[in-house]
């Protein structure tokens, strides 16, 4: 284990959030609030720890897959860890665990909440929490990467264990310049919907931070309500780039570089445009008598189906209170989740597939044992690396799954609402059902069963893998 890399890209990772704590900083001062002085207290910590960590250059530079992983998934907790502290001292949430848990479903892009009451939060506060969503959607390293070298061409393996998906491939030959796509993408995105929701009258802040909250698929609101007391338009509005936030980067990037035809053969994507419509259409027709229009039907539909798919978690009504089937079918998509290479959670629409494409070819090789059968994604055939990486996931996101679940228990809470806990909190969804449902919270859970949803909530944003390696002793051993 290379500790010395580690170590340094600690040290800039934090440097990075001590920029990043400015911002809200600047938030207070606009609104006259002295809770800023607690982001510049928190944001020199930052620079202290990152200044020392980084002050020496390794010597070695050797970034294997190992030490990528590590980094990345200590990157996210000390991130995490420092990044509650602003809460704790303002008084927003004073309780640190409290803290740690809305931080890291901040920075996760969960949007699961311990507030009851998100009104009585300061602006500086409110913008912090929201703007983690923007920071952790596509990547805080991703986002480093853009800007600095690094360690050149071994910080592939940083991207793959930071970016989202069963396999990951640069746009153009370089990282740097594939994270530089990524995030120019990522802001071209972030400024078009702030530009849109201001046409559409919403006040600048909100748009600001309900956009964090879209575009980082992320979820957390500024109001009780969440998306409820906007306008249609504006709840359209969000719905629409909810969507587009959940395609494949790849896609955005195939179209700007003209290549129209292989934009539109990726079929990951017209599988999570086709799974959004139908959903769409069978959940507006369930709830029908719910509401006095068809309009306001599908709206309520088309936003909690986008909002799940995408496990960007805002609401625009109690979805709790629909038809079984509808919760279902939500539920269902809370598994499935949008496409690899966006800021959304869950499984990935591609590894389903991969997954129901071999389902399919070894029923196939029962019938015909002697058959040759290759499995193909957008043409190309799929290595058996990527499909081993797959089926081990699966198991390992299962395993997960059920022992949070059993762990959960021990609060003596439903099964439904520990069970959709859990979901919500491994897909990085925000709210599920019964008491932990969309005008909930998970206030109710103890310490213990806080610290098992933050664990879900970082082992679903960096895909199981890394936090799982962390916690085998033969990770550590030095070479």
């Amino acid at each position: 284990m290379n500790y010395s890399i580690i170590l340094y890209i600690l040290g800039c990772v934090l440097k990075f959030e001590s920029g990043f704590l400015l911002l809200p900083a600047f938030v207070g001062f606009l609104y006259g609030e002295t809770e800023a002085f607690s982001f510049i207290f928190t944001a020199a910590i930052c620079f202290i720890l990152g200044y020392f960590l980084s002050r020496k250059k390794p010597a070695s530079k050797n970034l294997f897959i190992k030490e990528g992983f590590v980094t990345v998934a200590s990157s996210w907790v000390l991130i995490s860890l420092l990044g509650a502290i602003p809460f704790v001292l303002t008084g927003d949430i004073p309780n640190y665990v409290d803290a740690l848990f809305e931080t890291i479903s901040g920075f996760t892009t969960t949007g699961s909440s311990i507030l009851s009451d998100v009104e009585a939060l300061s602006k500086t506060g409110l913008f912090w929490r929201s703007f983690t969503h923007w920071v952790g959607g596509m990547g805080v390293l991703v986002f480093i990467m853009a800007i600095l070298p690094l360690m050149g061409g071994s910080t592939m393996n940083l991207m793959k264990a930071e970016s989202t998906g069963p396999a990951i491939s640069k746009l153009v030959p370089h990282v740097k310049d594939t994270a530089k796509i990524l995030y120019g993408l990522y802001i071209g995105l972030t400024i078009t919907e702030i530009f849109i929701l201001r046409a559409f009258h919403m006040p600048f802040f909100d748009a600001l931070t309900i956009t964090f909250g879209t575009v980082g698929t992320g979820g957390f609101g500024v109001l009780n309500s969440s998306l409820g007391s906007y306008s249609p338009l504006i709840q359209y509005t969000v719905t629409c780039f909810l969507i587009l936030s959940g395609i494949n980067y790849t896609a955005y990037f195939y179209m700007l570089s003209f290549r129209f035809k292989e934009a539109f053969r990726i079929e990951e994507v017209r599988w999570y445009l086709f799974i959004i419509a139908l959903s769409t259409g069978v959940i507006t027709f369930n709830i029908r008598s719910m509401y006095p229009t068809w309009e306001e039907s599908f709206r309520h539909a088309s936003h909690q189906v986008a909002t799940i798919i995408t496990t960007a978690g805002f609401s625009t009504t109690n979805f709790d209170l629909w038809p079984e089937l509808s919760k279902c079918i939500l539920v269902i998509l809370m598994f499935i989740g949008a496409c690899s290479g966006s800021t959304a959670g869950g499984m990935k629409i591609s590894r389903v597939v991969m997954l129901a494409k071999t389902v399919k070819k070894e029923l196939s090789l029962i019938i015909h044992p002697r058959e040759v059968r290759k499995i193909r994604i957008d043409g190309h055939v799929v290595e058996h690396q990527t499909l081993r990486n797959t089926n081990v996931f699966f198991v390992v996101y299962f395993i997960i799954l059920l022992s949070s679940t059993l762990l959960l228990s021990i609060d003596n809470y439903d099964f439904t609402t520990n069970f959709t806990a859990t979901v919500a909190t491994l897909n990085n969804i925000g709210p599920g059902l019964a008491m932990v449902g969309p005008a909930q919270n998970f206030s109710i859970y103890s310490t213990f069963s806080k610290f098992i949803l933050m664990f879900n909530m970082l082992a679903g944003r960096l895909e199981l893998f890394p936090l799982v390696i962390m916690m085998l002793p033969s990770t550590w051993k030095r070479k």
